[in-house]
């Protein structure tokens, strides 16, 4: 049975933890992360990288069959030949199945190549910590690949067995135009095929994209070293091979780990989403898990864990002292200290969270004082902009790096002195292989400088990328004819990061609407978040004003607040007498076109979190489409993203309404 089976897969999962490996892959329990490899490889040019990457082997067999007995069956037979190179191998040895991305075979001795669509800087990029061990952020990657090795090993134990990881070279330069496009999804009904353009050239491949970087000697220290990667007192003594062993075994009994709490438990895949716990169909394993950790069968696992307070780093130390719950917290956990600036610090905000969870506390705190102060210091009309951007693995133009800053969508808001609203403008940039940058940058500009307004982002993520943008600029070649003016407009607005030699701090730099958030107000049912989807309904379930405001289908109207992608809309909407989230009143994708294209869109067929806006912008770029489901599909992000700036308008109608009743 294939499910008894170790693959690599199981084998990332169980090292992250072995009692997941009891609740996959079985219909009963819920798993959030199902979808999320093809989405991720969509988002990040995976599937572009593995194909690339294949072209760099143009000797290549791939063995496509999905059939894992065929496939291992195939394999076998290729590997006759004294000298080849296999895409897909497959290897089946004491329950242990691997599918390799490129396999070399040169007469006794292998080379396996494990391609990701990471970006590998030879100048700075660090695998290991100085004890030789992964580091955090490439464990996964480096446990896939000693995994793959040591069945490879296992089944020719007489061989030489070479590892490499196969990364995206920072450092890279692409060589032609278009490249980019030359590689394409096909999605009928539920299949998903990869396509290559036939007019692939040599120069499209020359100077390579991609590295390889060796790591055999990570992957022996691996093998000799015990306890890791899991955080689990079971595991401690258990060595490499030993902790194949036990995985493997758990599979073929269907036996499960004994549930041991860590940190990772807070993002945890088998947990009901809060809309479904109801769902008599589907069960989740992380509440089984919690009540077998607390040996009580009926415990109410809705209770608020310590996994929800913001911001905290020693989750994993409370859950050693078995400290499961923010009522189990005490303020020595938490030390909040002041920081000498206005309002909350992060430990005072994670110490009040805690207090008004444990006094059962639903109302807001906010620093009226400190509010006051920062809007009289604001300029009328204020502006609210948000970016959708993206990072490709392999450029659109002939000279760009890999992952390079892609900012193709805006939206923009305004606010006048006598509160009034308007959508006033927007941006997209739709066209599959275009390079937007400089013309988003133009667009801003304009809608930007007729005025010397405050002007609001939220979080870090506007300022990083004008600053991406702004580098990119600086080295074009030939230089624009508006270069200077477009990098004093950024420089104007924002301030640099750490990354820039040169230090400035605009004259109209933007106001973070996110750090007001995190020092001025503080709102229960946020649960601790800052995430402007959780802060949103939050906010409308305090504001009278909002509500009797948005309740009309004032939204894109005549007489109305101004839209570009709503008409007469309503946001103030209830279910069963509860706000429903605007987010969740986004219209579907599909609406206008054929049933078999549900495929191309978010499984719930909705726009809803920045990954997805990622998401849809790589499908228009890289799946095949009609002309009608890319303008659906352009539609619904400009409206996405027009709420993302609404959302930030309604901040602060709260603020100045409501709280502080300046208007």
């Amino acid at each position: 049975m294939h499910r008894r089976l170790l693959t690599k897969t199981r084998f990332k999962i169980a090292c992250e933890c072995p009692t997941k490996l009891f609740y996959l892959d079985k219909s009963l329990y819920v798993n959030a992360r199902k979808e999320d490899s093809f989405l991720e490889a969509l988002a990040e040019g995976g599937f572009q990288v593995q194909e690339l990457a294949k072209l760099y082997f143009p000797a290549g067999k791939e063995i496509q069959t999905l059939d894992f007995k065929e496939a291992v069956s195939q394999t076998q037979g290729y590997l006759s030949s004294d000298s080849i190179v296999l895409f897909e191998s497959a290897f089946l040895v004491d329950q242990l199945l691997i599918r390799i991305d490129i396999l070399e075979k040169k007469q006794n001795s292998f080379i396996l190549h494990e391609v990701k669509a990471k970006s590998y800087d030879k100048d700075k990029t660090k695998l290991t910590t100085k004890h030789g061990l992964p580091t955090s952020e490439w464990s996964e990657y480096l446990y896939d690949i000693a995994f793959q090795k040591y069945v490879l090993q296992k089944a020719y134990p007489m061989s030489t067995v070479q590892a490499n990881l196969l990364l995206v070279d920072s450092h890279a330069v692409c060589p032609t135009d278009g490249l980019n496009q030359k590689f394409k999804i096909h999605i009928k009904n539920a299949s998903r095929k990869f396509a290559v353009a036939e007019n692939i050239t040599d120069q499209d491949l020359d100077p390579p994209l991609l590295i390889s970087v060796p790591v055999d000697d990570i992957c022996n220290t691996l093998y000799e070293t015990t306890g890791l990667p899991i955080p689990n007192s079971n595991f401690v003594k258990l060595t490499f091979a030993e902790k194949i062993e036990h995985f493997s075994k758990l599979l073929q009994l269907d036996q499960k780990e004994p549930p041991i709490p860590t940190k990772a438990c807070g993002s945890c895949e088998f947990v009901l989403p809060a809309d479904q716990t109801e769902n008599l169909f589907m069960v989740s394993g992380a509440d089984i898990c919690w009540r077998e950790i607390l040996q009580n069968p009926k415990f109410d696992t809705s209770k608020e864990k310590v996994f929800s307070i913001w911001n905290y780093r020693k989750k994993d130390e409370l859950l050693e002292q078995e400290k499961y719950f923010i009522d189990d917290v005490e303020e020595d956990d938490i030390l909040p200290k002041h920081d000498n600036k206005p309002g909350l610090s992060i430990s005072q905000r994670q110490w009040l969270q805690v207090q008004k969870t444990q006094d059962n506390d639903n109302t807001p705190w906010i620093d009226f004082e400190n509010l006051k102060a920062e809007a009289e210091a604001w300029v009328y009309p204020l502006h609210f902009i948000d970016f959708e951007t993206t990072m490709v693995a392999i450029p659109f133009h002939k000279g760009r790096h890999p992952y390079e800053g892609i900012a193709f969508q805006y939206s923009h808001h305004k606010m006048y002195s006598d509160g009034r609203i308007e959508h006033a403008g927007q941006f997209i940039s739709s066209q599959p292989g275009a390079w937007p940058n400089y013309e988003f940058v133009r667009h801003l500009k304009d809608e930007l400088n007729t005025d010397q307004g405050t002007i609001f982002r939220y979080s870090n993520h506007e300022n990083t990328f004008l600053n991406i943008i702004l580098g990119q600029l600086l080295e074009a070649n030939p230089p624009l004819p508006d270069q200077e003016n477009l990098c004093k407009f950024i420089r104007s607005i924002t301030q640099s990061t750490h990354q820039q030699k040169e230090k400035w701090i605009g004259k109209r730099n933007m106001v973070d609407l996110c750090e007001l958030v995190k020092r001025y107000h503080y709102d229960p049912l946020t649960k601790g978040s800052c995430s402007i989807k959780k802060v949103l309904p939050a906010i409308l379930a305090r504001s009278s004003y909002l509500q009797n405001t948005y309740s009309k289908p004032i939204y894109g109207c005549k007489n109305g607040i101004t839209s570009h992608n709503f008409r007469n809309w309503i946001w103030c909407k209830y279910k069963h007498e509860k706000m429903i989230n605007p987010y969740d009143l986004l219209p579907n994708l599909y609406q206008d076109i054929p049933k078999d294209s549900e495929i191309l869109f978010s499984s719930d067929n909705r726009l809803q979190e920045g990954g997805a806006a990622l998401i849809a912008y790589a499908r228009m770029q890289f799946t095949e489409m009609s002309d009608t489901e890319r303008q659906e599909l352009r539609k619904a992000l400009l409206k996405y993203c027009e709420l993302d700036t609404l959302a930030m308008v309604f901040i602060v109608e709260y603020w100045l309404h409501d709280v502080l009743h300046i208007l």
